[in-house]
């Protein structure tokens, strides 16, 4: 027994919180966490740009492990705080929820609005160096895991203003392999801010690899839609733009409408992605559904007794970024993935709405073609709901239509089971028998499966394979897509190491991408790593899952060995593949990630879309830097 008293209530002290639990404020002490970092500190100066006081910031990944962002921004104060008679600079470093954001005078907008960005990034700094151009000095002050390690003191004379922060990550809180920054994570995120915020001008500087990138975009999110929406084919020859001030919210919006049947539409709220949407999202979408039906109503394309097109029939193929400024956002949570100010909703809904009628009426081809492409929509979706009604008929009529390919495990409870997807029946009858019948299950796919990025629902919904796979997740696809229903807590991709399995791969990604997002968001979705290698001498044998492996045990192994090379998982017997992939004691799995939507939006439309010259080009350009290729 413990006694429950006041010795028991511990008080964290200055940025000890944070050290304790760094995860509460970004994320993770992964990958994802550590470049979080960067961001924070670029967040700030990002601030100062939309007051109207930063032209440039830069960024560089130093080759000793640190990372620099310098701005031109007015510099962050110096002089000492009233209150705490500190310098403002070191209230800034070193206490959470301290800063400008909090005070309309110093910043009418901004993405940071909790006050804890800076502090929470030296906290978690092993050294950290902040260095302020202002009052034409330039002051120093240094950090070593939040604290200071002297007091502020002014460095020299300059003739510029600005803020450098210097840090380097912890290695005592950060669990990533190597605490070394990517060039290539940054980069999309930059090239973003570049694109919200006019003006402003962003430098990546990479000194290990030698590489520097600079944005500066005068179109803005204009621009931003042309870019996402590269890989696709235009419906409007340009993207649509509308913008305007209701109640003190800044709004702005741009739209492109491409031949993709999925929507991609991107909300930002102060800068920041609210990758689950919000308010504004909602109001865009009610704004676009309204306006398109008043359109194609007056226009006669939908006659008095048709049925209005619904938002999914709108949005269809519909490329957009949203952009809201507003004074008091209110974010859900300190990650800022949801915007929930109630009062956005009819403030984006009428700029929307003004403004893309006046466009319709004023480009009436461009509506034409616009609301014929929704009018398609709408006859594919009313075929799809058509073919899923079926498939839920027979699923009341069929034990829930589970394949007979299907071999089930006797666990029920998510958590402990999972689900092989298997290449081939003759690996998947190995995996039967191999398995462990209490948790795995099995399902074999003969062949290769539907490209889902060139067939709408109906079609998808017709092909067998990825009915019987659709079924056994349980969850569902698309709209109706409820993941308290998945009946594998681990869904597990196993394939042949060779191009076909790669292939397959892909095609089964790329439809977990589509129809089931929120099972790579969950961490749900595994990729199984077969062996390549069997090396036997005598009745000894062991396995290699690289040609680097291999070479490794070879060299430590005398002569009168007998290497097999496995192409297919069938050429394994049943023990061979428990022992190698499916035993949780010895297996290897990669967890599927999605580090970056737009990224990956990209990348699949371009591989495994319709356009065959975008996919050459990419090839092209990129073929020298892949391991794998697959066509």
């Amino acid at each position: 027994m413990t006694t429950y008293s006041a010795d028991a209530i511990e008080v964290l002290e200055g940025l000890e919180a944070v050290r304790r639990r760094p995860a509460m404020y970004i994320g993770d002490t992964n990958d994802a966490g550590l470049h979080h970092c960067v961001l924070e500190v670029v967040d700030n100066s990002v601030d100062e740009a939309l007051a109207g006081h930063c032209t440039k910031i830069t960024v560089t990944l130093e080759d000793d492990g640190y990372c620099t962002v310098t701005d031109n921004g007015r510099g962050i104060p110096v002089d000492k705080h009233k209150k705490v008679n500190r310098p403002a600079l070191e209230v800034v470093m070193t206490t959470l929820h301290a800063g400008g954001k909090f005070d309309a005078k110093a910043y009418q907008v901004s993405g940071g609005l909790h006050g804890v960005g800076v502090s929470v990034v030296n906290a978690l700094a092993e050294h950290l160096v902040a260095e302020v151009h202002r009052n034409k000095k330039l002051y120093r002050q240094e950090y070593a895991r939040g604290k200071p390690l002297a007091n502020l003191k002014a460095a020299g004379k300059t003739d510029r203003t600005g803020t450098t922060i210097r840090f380097k990550p912890d290695g005592e809180i950060f669990n990533a392999e190597d605490l070394s920054f990517s060039f290539d994570t940054l980069v999309e995120r930059l090239r973003q801010i570049a694109f919200l915020v006019p003006n402003l001008e962003i430098t990546l500087e990479d000194e290990c690899s030698g590489e520097a990138l600079t944005f500066f975009f005068e179109g803005g999110i204009k621009s931003y839609v042309g870019h996402l929406a590269m890989a696709r084919k235009p419906i409007n020859a340009a993207p649509i733009f509308v913008e305007g001030v209701v109640e003190g919210t800044s709004i702005a919006v741009a739209l492109q409408y491409t031949d993709q049947f999925r929507e991609l539409i991107f909300p930002f709220a102060n800068t920041v992605h609210t990758a689950d949407g919000g308010t504004h999202l909602s109001g865009f979408r009610a704004g676009l559904t309204r306006t398109i039906n008043e359109f194609a109503r007056s226009n006669g394309y939908l006659k008095d007794n048709d049925p209005n097109l619904s938002g999914e029939d709108v949005r269809e193929g519909v490329v957009a970024v949203i952009s809201v400024l507003l004074s008091e956002p209110q974010f859900e949570a300190q990650t800022k993935v949801r915007l929930n100010n109630p009062e956005v909703t009819g403030q984006v809904q009428s700029v929307v709405a003004r403004q893309l009628s006046e466009f319709l009426h004023e480009n009436p081809s461009e509506g034409r073609r616009i609301v014929e492409k929704c009018l398609v929509a709408s006859r594919a979706r009313l075929a799809a709901q058509r073919a899923r009604d079926l498939v839920v008929r027979k699923g009341a009529l069929d034990g829930m239509a589970l394949s007979g390919k299907l071999a089930d495990c006797q666990e029920t409870d998510p958590d402990k089971s999972e689900l092989f997807i298997v290449e081939g029946d003759s690996a998947g009858g190995n995996a039967k028998q191999g398995r462990n019948r209490r948790n795995q299950a099995i399902l074999p796919l003969r062949g290769k499966i539907l490209n889902v990025e060139k067939a709408r629902l109906d079609k998808m919904l017709g092909n067998a394979a990825l009915r019987d796979l659709t079924t056994a997740v349980g969850t569902g696809i698309g709209d109706i897509f409820d993941v308290s229903k998945l009946r594998y807590g681990r869904v597990i991709i196993m394939t042949d190491a060779d191009v076909d399995g790669s292939h397959i791969r892909t095609l089964l990604l790329t439809f977990f991408f589509r129809y089931m997002r929120e099972l790579v968001e969950r961490g749900n979705l595994y990729i199984a790593l077969p062996p390549l290698y069997g090396i036997s001498r005598g009745k000894k044998r062991v396995y290699a899952y690289s040609e680097e492996e291999r070479d490794k045990l070879l060299a430590g192994m005398p002569g009168n060995y007998h290497i097999q090379r496995y192409k297919g998982l069938g050429e394994m017997n049943a023990s061979q593949l428990w022992e190698t992939t499916m035993d949780p004691e010895t297996r290897t799995l990669l967890q599927v990630v999605m580090e970056d939507e737009e990224v990956a939006d990209r990348l699949i439309t371009t591989l495994l879309g319709n356009d065959v010259a975008d996919r050459r080009r990419y090839i092209m350009t990129h073929a020298r830097n892949v391991r794998n290729l697959d066509v």
